[in-house]
C-alpha cells in the first residue's frame, strides 16, 4: 500500500473543499482550483480531513493512489500560500522585461523573445535580469518557468542563457591547442 496515499491530508481553516462524485473542488484566499479524480479512487471528508482510498489493488490504481493524494495536497497548497518560481538571465545584454501580457526576453537573437503570459500566472522582473513567475497552480507555475528557459537554455562554456535561481551549470574547458 502506497504510504504517500494512506496519509490523511489536513484542510485549513480558511479553505473550502467541495466534493462531488470524482470533481473536487479547493477554494481557499488566493483563488479556486479543480481537479478530477481517476477511476477506482475515491476522496472523502472526515473531521477536516480529507482520506483518498482506493476501491482494489489493481497496478493502476496502486500507482494513482499517492499521486492523487498528492495532487491534492498541492491544490490546497496552493490556494492558501501560491508557488513561485525564479528565473536568473546570464550574459551580456541579456534582459527580460513585461509589457502589459506579454513577457519581452532579449537572450542574442536578432529579435526580442515575445512571451504571452498565460491566464493565471503572474510575472514580474524586479531586475531586468531576474523573473518571478508566481501563481497558485503548481504545475502551470512550473511549466511556464520550463517554457521560459527553453529560449536559452544555459550552455556550459560561458554559462550564458536563461536558468533556475541557484541552478549549478558544469563548465567545460574550451578547445585548447596542442603544438
Amino acid at each position: 500500500m502506497s504510504r504517500v496515499g494512506k496519509k490523511p491530508i489536513d484542510i485549513p481553516n480558511n479553505v473550502k473543499v467541495d466534493i462531488k462524485g470524482n470533481n473536487i473542488t479547493v477554494e481557499g484566499p488566493k483563488g479556486k482550483l479543480e481537479y478530477t479524480v481517476p477511476g477506482g479512487l475515491s476522496v472523502s471528508l472526515k473531521e477536516n480531513k480529507l482520506i483518498v482510498g482506493r476501491s482494489s489493488s489493481l497496478k493502476k490504481e496502486l500507482s494513482l493512489h499517492g499521486l492523487t493524494r498528492s495532487i491534492i495536497s498541492n491544490l490546497i497548497k496552493g490556494v492558501t500560500d501560491g508557488y513561485a518560481k525564479e528565473l536568473e538571465i546570464k550574459g551580456v545584454g541579456f534582459k527580460a522585461a513585461v509589457q502589459g501580457n506579454i513577457l519581452q526576453i532579449n537572450v542574442g537573437f536578432s529579435h526580442a523573445v515575445r512571451y504571452a503570459i498565460p491566464e493565471g500566472i503572474t510575472i514580474k522582473t524586479a531586475k531586468p535580469t531576474k523573473i518571478s513567475i508566481t501563481g497558485i497552480d503548481k504545475v502551470k507555475v512550473g511549466e511556464t518557468a520550463a517554457e521560459i528557459r527553453d529560449y536559452f537554455k544555459p550552455e556550459p562554456y560561458k554559462g550564458k542563457g536563461i536558468r533556475y535561481l541557484g541552478e549549478y551549470v558544469r563548465h567545460k574547458a574550451g578547445k585548447t591547442v596542442v603544438k
